[in-house]
């Protein structure tokens, strides 16, 4: 494959251009700037091995590159990492602004944890592609809606590249072959988890059909031969997996526990599976007992002789939505959420409206739940989140639908999480407030992200109707479940069947929804299902502080203005920020 910096370049030349080009813009202001200066050194290099990442962010030099999965892929990234780490060194030793010294440490830490999270993988796990899912997800991203349509002609460029008849290109699909299979005799080396392998070749399909829309979508011409010879060798890749990787697939779900203390910290989890059990059992019970008060008065007000919590959720959970109705019904609880947050001064609001829309089935097979689709952050030019609504679970045939999403009940804590003023407003403000690169691409990360989302279900509760707050409240019941049973899961203490029968009779999920969680924990995501109730606590954490601090002076809406102007900081940087720059200004 093709290579524009490998181990025969070194990352030196590329480098030392740049520094000699920053040390000729002193006096510069704008701690933005020189912050995205740095940071756009360090990400052109990387995307070098990963551009579709690079291009779903808005470069647009990179939308017709594809990976690197060249001979020596561990060795290479690594050494181009250790390189830039040194670089960042360099630049510490001369930076000035405390923000930009936060911004090259954020950077510093995201390339070390990266070289770390690289060795623990390659010294425990054989090399797995999922090629079906992640080619759709590239492509997805650059032939977007929102995505400018001049930028769609790459993506045929990028196709004849993946199947190989782009000059001086080999098939994504050979190459991934020859990755994993040059590891076949390295003893000790752990396959895929077979129950993952066996719902990644049951969606290759659904992906393959999911390409096809793309481009049929795209008004792009030409692309029909290409994308019919990928397919065909998906499917050959899937045909290989079978034959090749399945005998090796292992039978236990379980990680290497070095593994999946790793996944924890990549997710912005820092405590260990021990102390994130604790935390969250007893979080559980205190939420439950909140919302069992919540259903008697729930049921006292409708007139139902049974107040038990189960029995009234199950109850409200029949008040399904008619599918041709559904986006209507969301869109009218953004406009009533919208005119709680001006009546009660709790965050600015944004001019402009939200996007909410129906998941694909390909999107609802990779992400079995509503989600967040979040917007192009470089170069983006009015580009904003949709929050996704996903209504089933396609890889489990009969059993796909869900009940969980659609009722009238929930839509109230789902689009507080999903659109304002959560995930919608969280994503737009990296953009509207020029937030630095650091911050919007390598202070990213689940906790970060999903804690804001519960913490505006919390500060939103007060104001919903009875039947809004036990649903959000069973959000956060979810969360904590989450905190406590992925890593049991991953520890061995709860099986995944164990996981599902918890979910539906002590939660309330239904079936699809539950086993969609057990799948998340055991192979999906290991870890990143503790950051919600994690990210959370910390937020609720530093706004106590806050308040004991302020007092009367205390405003919410510029506490909440504030935080989101911040970007993505990890929370001891978050807390820095608040304590020296909010607080002292109030």
């Amino acid at each position: 494959m093709k290579r524009t910096l490998a181990a025969s370049r070194s990352l030196t030349i590329f480098t030392s251009a740049a520094v000699l080009a920053f040390a000729t813009t002193s006096g510069a202001t704008d701690w933005v700037e020189k912050s995205d200066e740095y940071t756009t050194v360090i990400l052109k290099a990387q995307s070098e091995f990963q551009p579709e990442g690079a291009s779903g962010l808005g470069l647009t030099e990179f939308d017709d590159q594809i990976s690197d999965l060249g001979p020596n892929l561990f060795e290479r990234t690594t050494a181009v990492d250790r390189e830039l780490i040194a670089l960042t060194e360099q630049w510490l030793q001369t930076a000035e602004n405390p923000k930009v010294i936060q911004d090259l440490n954020i950077l510093q830490q995201a390339l070390q944890d990266g070289i770390e999270s690289a060795a623990l993988n390659n010294e425990y796990m054989l090399p797995y592609y999922n090629l079906p899912q992640t080619l759709f997800f590239g492509f997805r991203a650059l032939l977007d809606p929102r995505t400018d349509p001049a930028r769609y002609p790459a993506a045929l460029q990028r196709l004849a590249k993946y199947t190989g008849r782009a000059e001086g290109y080999e098939p994504i699909t050979e190459l991934a072959k020859a990755r994993t299979s040059e590891r076949f005799d390295q003893p000790g080396l752990l396959g895929p988890y077979q129950g993952q392998l066996e719902r990644d070749l049951g969606n290759v399909e659904r992906f393959s059909g999911g390409l096809k829309q793309l481009f049929e979508a795209s008004g792009l011409e030409g692309y029909e031969q290409d994308l019919d010879l990928l397919i065909e060798q998906l499917n050959g890749y899937a045909e290989w997996l079978k034959t090749e990787m399945m005998p090796r697939a292992r039978q236990d779900h379980r990680l290497p526990a070095e593994v999946y203390a790793d996944n924890l910290k990549n997710f912005g989890v820092r405590d260990t599976p021990e102390q994130l059990i604790r935390a969250a059992q007893f979080g559980f019970q205190e939420i439950k007992s909140q919302m069992r008060s919540l259903a008697r008065q729930i049921a006292a007000q409708r007139g139902w002789e049974n107040g038990e919590l189960m029995h009234v959720m199950k109850e409200l959970k029949k008040e399904q939505i008619p599918e041709d109705k559904i986006l209507e019904v969301y869109m009218d609880r953004l406009a009533a959420i919208e005119a709680m947050i001006v009546e009660h001064d709790i965050i600015t609001l944004p001019d402009r409206d939200a996007s909410i829309r129906l998941a694909t089935e390909a999107e609802s097979s990779a992400i079995p739940a509503p989600f967040m689709s979040p917007p192009q952050l470089i170069g983006n030019t009015g580009q904003y989140g949709e929050f996704v609504l996903v209504q089933k679970n396609p890889s489990m045939g009969e059993d796909s639908q869900m009940d969980d999403w659609n009722h009238d009940s929930v839509t109230w804590a789902l689009t507080v999480h999903e659109a304002r003023p959560g995930h919608e407003m969280q994503f737009a403000a990296l953009v509207e407030n020029g937030t630095s690169l650091a911050r919007t691409t390598y202070a990213f990360n689940s906790a970060n992200v999903e804690g804001w989302g519960l913490y505006s279900e919390a500060i939103m509760m007060e104001h919903l109707p009875l039947e809004g707050q036990l649903f959000t409240l069973l959000a956060r019941l979810q969360r904590a479940g989450r905190m406590f049973m992925d890593p049991m899961v991953n520890l061995g203490l709860m099986s995944p069947e164990e996981v599902t029968d918890f979910m539906v009779n002590q939660i309330g999920l239904s079936k699809a929804m539950a086993s969609s969680e057990a799948d998340r924990y055991a192979f999906l995501a290991p870890g990143q299902a503790t950051s919600y109730y994690y990210g959370y606590r910390n937020l609720q954490r530093l706004r106590t502080e806050v308040e004991m601090t302020l007092g009367d002076r205390f405003n919410q809406r510029k506490y909440h203005d504030f935080i989101l102007e911040q970007g993505l900081l990890p929370p001891e940087l978050l807390r820095q920020a608040v304590l020296e720059d909010f607080v002292p200004a109030q």
